[in-house]
This record gives structure tokens, sequence and C-alpha cells, in this order.
């Protein structure tokens, strides 16, 4: 059995017949995504207060493993803690970007008349508030859609790279992709910050 498949039958047999498949995940992923900094400070706090067990237990359900089945020699001790959560510090730096895009979605494409009271003739849709409305809320959308699935991508890749957590192997690919998405969301930041 493909591990697609024995993930995808796993996935159904949590949570049961007639569910949501496919929302219900995607938010996960995607809320998981956006919290990796978080978590991994959090998880830095909690080995330093000596809860390893703890932050273990957390990190097998949020990576979708059962502690309860975990042996001794897989279950992962303080410092392999430590270094998934160093390992989740750029991973979730780079988090940042798409749920800064998100909450630019809310306030400049959702809530744009709250956001700026008008005139509106020389806004894109102007010179009426509804037209300006839409027109920011349409060229909002897909670079909302863009950051949810950059968020999902990252989560995936997050739960690729949690293998060596579980002593599985990681591959060159996923620590290879982490290079890449850090260096490209240093650039992006920096490019960002200089057209300001």
């Amino acid at each position: 059995m493909s591990f697609l498949a024995s993930r995808r039958t796993r996935d159904e047999r949590r949570r049961g017949p007639g569910s949501p498949v496919v929302p219900a995940l995607f938010a996960s992923r995607v809320g998981y995504a956006a919290a990796l900094l978080p978590a991994a400070v959090v998880t830095l706090g909690a080995l330093a207060a000596g809860r390893a067990e703890q932050a273990g237990a957390w990190w097998a359900r949020a990576g979708e493993q059962d502690p309860t089945t975990l042996t001794p020699e897989r279950r992962p001790g303080a410092w392999r803690l430590v270094a998934h959560a160093l390992v989740c510090v750029p991973l979730g730096l780079v988090a940042l970007i798409p749920v800064g895009i998100e909450i630019l979605f809310v306030l400049r494409g959702v809530l744009y008349p709250l956001v700026d009271h008008g005139p509106y003739d020389h806004s894109w849709g102007g010179p009426s508030m509804a037209g300006a409305w839409a027109v920011h809320f349409l060229v909002a959308l897909p670079f909302a859609a863009a950051g949810l699935g950059a968020l999902w991508l990252l989560a995936r890749l997050h739960t690729r790279l949690a293998g060596r957590l579980w002593g599985r192997r990681v591959g060159a690919g996923p620590v290879l992709a982490l290079l890449v998405s850090s260096v490209a969301g240093v650039v992006l930041v920096i490019a960002w910050i200089h057209q300001l």
C-alpha cells in the first residue's frame, strides 16, 4: 500500500463516514502552518521548564502521530525536540508572509470601506465606494488564495521535515526546500521594504 493511500485510509478512519473531507483537512493544515513559529517558541519554553513529554505529545498530535503507539526509541527526546523547534523557526518566519497576505486581504479587500473612507475619485474602481470596494476585493482574492496555498505547502514541508522527529529518514529534498523558501522569503521581505 502506498504512503498516500495509507494516509488517506487513516484520515478516513479518524474523521468517520460522511464527514467533510477536504475543507476541514485543508483548514487544519493552514492553521497548523500559521502557528509554527509560536509553537516552536512554546516548545522551547516547555523544554526549559522540563516538560519534554508534553511537548513531544503535542507535536505528535500536530504531526498526525499517535503518541501512545510510539516505542521508547522512536519517542523524541529533549534534544530532538530542540532541533525540531529550531527547524520550525525559519518555516514559521516564512509562514508570516502568507499570514500577512491574509490579513491584508481582510483589511484591504473585505473591510475596504472601513479602512479607506474616501474620496474614491482616484481609487481603483472609483469614483463610487461600491466600485472601489468590489475592485479591491477582486484584486485581493487571488492573492488570498495563493497565501492559503502557500500555508498548505509549508504545512506539507513541515510534515516531511518532522519525520526526523519520529525517527524516519528525511532526504535532501525537504531540507533544500526549507533553504530555498527561507532565502526566497528574505528576498521578498527586502524587496517589499524597499518599495515602500
